[in-house]
């Protein structure tokens, strides 16, 4: 195959990639730092207030002051995710261990209702998630019938969110994890029970390492939709935990202040490739550890 017929065969996916990735972003960041209109918008130009105002407000006298608002909102939703890809975690190994264990037929029949939810709305499930969290809804009967105290549901909590998060992109774990852990040699397993090595001994020494991948990859999946998530804080957490989806909805919504808004997206994309660098760099060297 010829360099050229090779370059000109990439042409189309370069032009897709540049026309769905590169310039939305560029266009992104051209707002971020353009100015606010008057009755909302933005106005062309340079203006960096957006992404001070995210650290500092103005005070009385004009001089600028440190403000936590928007960084306790960066850091709630991080920790929001963060705990949301760490329950995905402890969830989809011990379901998708179960998955390979299973003959032929009935893995197609598991890995099928795995990914039945993707079939529906994400609205239509987290609204499902109403119903079940909501006053007098089935968890609180279910926690009535066993003795607990009246309570006024479970809904609008940072639980009521996380359980979203999780049912939403759980998914995206197992999947990942369930490609890794099918290729582990079952004698490998066994040959840790005769060097005399316990279940949990097994599950650290050989399962964990060697479903490593399909752990940092599930992880991924779920913790970069995590940042940006809209739907669970506004309808499970009714709006009183701001994320920075939120606000990035706000912005563009309500408050017509486009111009933040960018730049709060630009915050997110930044927080999403630094993930994704963490990832290669630790990819990378274990690469040259194994060479």
């Amino acid at each position: 195959m010829s360099r050229a017929f090779r370059f000109w065969g990439l042409v189309p996916a370069w032009a897709l990639m540049l026309l769905t990735l590169i310039v939305p972003i560029l266009i992104v960041a051209g707002v971020s730092v353009a100015e606010r209109g008057a009755y909302g918008g933005f106005d062309w130009g340079f203006d960096i207030t957006s992404y001070r105002q995210i650290l500092f407000t103005e005070g009385w006298t004009d001089e600028l002051e440190f403000d936590p608002k928007y960084l306790a909102i960066i850091a709630r939703t991080l920790l929001f995710a963060g705990a949301a890809t760490a329950i995905c975690v402890l969830l989809a190994l011990p379901v998708a261990y179960y998955i390979a264990q299973q003959s032929a037929r009935l893995k197609i029949v598991l890995l099928y209702l795995v990914t039945l939810p993707f079939w529906v709305s994400m609205i239509v499930r987290v609204y499902a998630w109403l119903i079940i969290l909501g006053n007098d809804g089935l968890l609180e009967r279910v926690y009535r019938l066993f003795g607990g105290a009246d309570i006024s549901g479970f809904l609008f909590t940072p639980g009521a969110m996380i359980t979203g998060m999780v049912y939403s992109y759980i998914p995206l774990m197992i999947l990942p994890v369930y490609a890794s852990v099918e290729k582990i040699d079952p004698a490998l397993i066994e040959a840790s029970h005769d060097l005399y090595g316990g279940r949990w001994t097994a599950l650290r020494r050989v399962i964990l390492p060697l479903a490593a991948p399909g752990l940092t990859a599930g992880s991924i999946l779920v913790f970069v939709p995590s940042l940006g998530t809209v739907l669970e804080p506004m309808l499970l957490g009714g709006g009183k935990q701001l994320m920075m989806g939120t606000l990035i909805q706000t912005q563009f919504g309500g408050a017509r202040n486009w111009p933040f808004g960018a730049a709060i997206a630009m915050v997110l994309l930044t927080l999403v490739v630094i993930v994704l660098l963490l990832n290669a760099r630790r990819a990378t060297r274990q690469t040259e550890v194994a060479l």
